[in-house]
C-alpha cells in the first residue's frame, strides 16, 4: 500500500512538473528563463513545483476593477483632458509612449512640488490630512507601529471624528509586523481599514511575491502625494543603522490627482471588493503653475511590461541626459542595451544608487551590471550620506518623474507601482538641482568587478543568477 502512494505521488509530482513546465515555456519572458524553468521542473520537481508556484511568472487576471465601472471615470478623465490638453510648444518630448502605457493622456493644468526627505513629506502630509474636509485616501506599502505610525494614526483618528471619511490601506507582505490593535483602533474610529490579514488577494494564489508597492495619499480629490517614503521613523534618519534616510516624495494638484485616485480605487476594490467610484469628487481644480503631467501606474496586472517600458521609453525619448536615482540596479537586458546605446550616442547617463547595504542580494546583484554600462560611457554614482531610496528620473530638461518604481526587475513585473511624471522644464530643473545636490554627496565608481574585494567578486554574479525576482 505505502508503495503504491509512493508511486501515486510521484507520478502526480512529475505530471504537475510537466504541467508547469509547458506553462513556463509559453509565459516565460526569455528563452533563457524559459528554458531555465523547465530544465529545473524536469530535473528536480520536488523543488520546482513549489518554486514556481511561488516565483513562477504569471499574470493578475482581473485584477483591475470590470471596465464596464471604471471605464465610466477613465473616459471623464480623457473628456476633461480634450479641454486641457498640452500646449505644443511645452511639451519638450513625445508623450505618446507614456500615455499608451498609463492608458490615460497627458493634461495641463498640474502643480507639483518636490518634497525632500522625510521630514518635509510628513510635515506636508500631516498638514493635508488636518485640511481634509471630505475625504483621506491612503496607501503605503510598510506601515509600523512607531512615533511615525503612532503620529499618523492620530491623524487620521482626528479627521474621521470631525466627519471625514478615512479609507487606508497596506500590502500583506511590507506590513505583516503591523499589530491588530493598531488597525483596531481606527476601525473603532469609524476608519475603514483594509487589514492585510484579511484582505483577499496574492496569499490564496501562492503568489506573495507579489506586492503593492504604491504609497499614496489623496486628500478630497484635490492634493495627491506620491514617492518613496513609507511609514516608519527610520524614514525620518532615525534608524542608527542607515543614519540619513535619503528618499522623495513629490505633492501633486490638478488633474494628476484624479489619475492617482483611480489608481487607488482599483486597489481598494481588488482588496477590499467595494466600488468607490460615485463617493470620489473627479471634477476637482487646476493648478496655477500649468504643468502638463500624467500618473503611469504599472504591475503584474497589465497586458505588457509596463514598468519596464515606462523606463524604456525615457531612455531612448533622451537626447541630453538621463539621470536615474534608484535604491537598487538590476535591469533587464532591454533597460541595459537603452542604457548603453544611450551613452553610446553621447547622452548624460548616470545612475546614482547608495554606497549603503539595504538587501544584500540586490546591492551585490549590481555589481554584476555596472562594468557593462560604464564600458559604453555611463556614469555609477555611489551615494554615502545615509542610506538612498529614492525613485527619479530626469529626462534632459523635458522629463522629470517621481514615485515608487525602483530600477529592477521586482518593480517592473512583480510590484504594483506609480510613477508621477511631469512634462515641464520646471519639474525637470527642480530634480536636477536635487540630484546635483545628491551627486555632491556621492563618488563616482572607477574600480571594475575585478577590483573588488573577493566577497563583491565571487558574490555580484552569483546574486544576478537571482536577477528575475529582485
Amino acid at each position: 500500500m505505502w508503495t503504491l502512494l509512493v508511486s501515486v505521488f510521484v507520478f502526480a509530482l512529475y505530471a504537475t512538473a510537466i504541467v508547469f513546465a509547458v506553462r513556463a515555456a509559453q509565459t516565460a519572458r526569455t528563452p533563457q528563463g524559459a528554458v531555465g524553468w523547465v530544465v529545473f521542473l524536469i530535473a528536480a520537481p520536488m523543488f520546482g513545483v513549489p518554486l514556481y508556484l511561488f516565483l513562477g511568472h504569471h499574470r493578475f487576471r482581473g485584477y483591475r476593477i470590470a471596465r464596464k465601472e471604471s471605464q465610466r471615470v477613465v473616459e471623464g478623465i480623457k473628456t476633461f483632458a480634450d479641454y486641457s490638453k498640452p500646449n505644443a510648444d511645452k511639451m519638450l518630448i513625445n508623450p505618446r509612449p507614456f500615455e499608451a502605457l498609463a492608458h490615460m493622456p497627458v493634461s495641463r493644468g498640474n502643480g507639483a512640488e518636490l518634497l525632500v526627505d522625510g521630514q518635509a513629506t510628513f510635515d506636508a502630509i500631516f498638514e493635508a490630512i488636518d485640511a481634509a474636509q471630505v475625504y483621506v485616501l491612503i496607501q503605503f506599502y510598510i506601515v509600523r507601529d512607531d512615533a511615525l505610525g503612532q503620529r499618523l494614526k492620530d491623524k487620521l483618528i482626528a479627521a474621521a471624528k470631525r466627519g471625514v471619511s478615512v479609507r487606508f490601506m497596506m500590502d500583506a507582505v511590507g506590513s505583516y509586523a503591523l499589530n491588530t490593535d493598531y488597525i483596531q483602533d481606527m476601525r473603532d474610529a469609524g476608519i475603514a481599514v483594509v487589514d492585510p490579514s484579511e484582505q483577499r488577494g496574492p496569499k490564496f494564489r501562492f503568489q506573495l511575491n507579489y506586492r503593492n508597492h504604491r504609497k499614496t495619499v489623496i486628500i478630497d480629490g484635490e492634493t495627491g502625494f506620491i514617492g518613496g517614503h513609507n511609514v516608519g521613523v527610520e524614514y525620518l534618519g532615525q534608524d542608527p543603522h542607515f543614519g540619513r534616510w535619503r528618499d522623495t516624495h513629490i505633492k501633486m494638484t490638478g488633474h494628476i490627482v484624479r489619475q492617482l485616485q483611480l489608481i487607488f480605487i482599483e486597489d481598494w476594490h481588488w482588496a477590499h471588493e467595494e466600488d468607490l467610484i460615485d463617493q470620489l469628487d473627479w471634477a476637482g481644480t487646476v493648478s496655477d503653475q500649468d504643468m502638463n503631467a500624467l500618473l503611469v501606474a504599472t504591475g503584474p496586472g497589465d497586458e505588457t511590461e509596463t514598468g519596464a517600458m515606462m523606463f524604456f521609453a525615457a531612455i531612448t525619448e533622451a537626447q541630453h541626459r538621463i539621470w536615474i536615482a534608484s535604491p537598487y540596479f538590476v535591469p533587464d537586458i532591454d533597460i541595459m542595451t537603452a542604457l548603453k546605446h544611450a551613452a553610446l550616442r553621447g547622452v548624460d547617463v548616470r545612475i546614482l544608487v547608495p554606497d549603503t547595504i539595504d538587501h544584500r542580494l540586490p546591492w551585490l546583484a549590481a555589481f554584476a551590471y555596472f562594468d557593462e554600462i560604464r564600458a559604453c560611457g555611463a556614469q555609477v554614482l555611489r551615494y554615502t550620506d545615509g542610506f538612498l531610496h529614492q525613485k527619479v528620473f530626469l529626462v534632459d530638461d523635458a522629463l522629470a518623474a517621481v514615485g515608487t518604481t525602483n530600477l529592477d526587475n521586482r518593480s517592473f513585473r512583480l510590484n504594483f507601482e506609480a510613477m508621477a511624471l511631469f512634462f515641464d522644464a520646471r519639474a525637470a530643473a527642480a530634480v536636477a538641482e536635487m540630484l546635483e545636490d545628491d551627486f555632491e554627496n556621492s563618488y563616482t565608481l572607477s574600480r571594475t568587478l575585478g577590483q573588488q574585494p573577493v566577497h563583491i567578486r565571487l558574490g555580484a554574479p552569483l546574486a544576478r543568477l537571482f536577477a528575475p525576482i529582485l
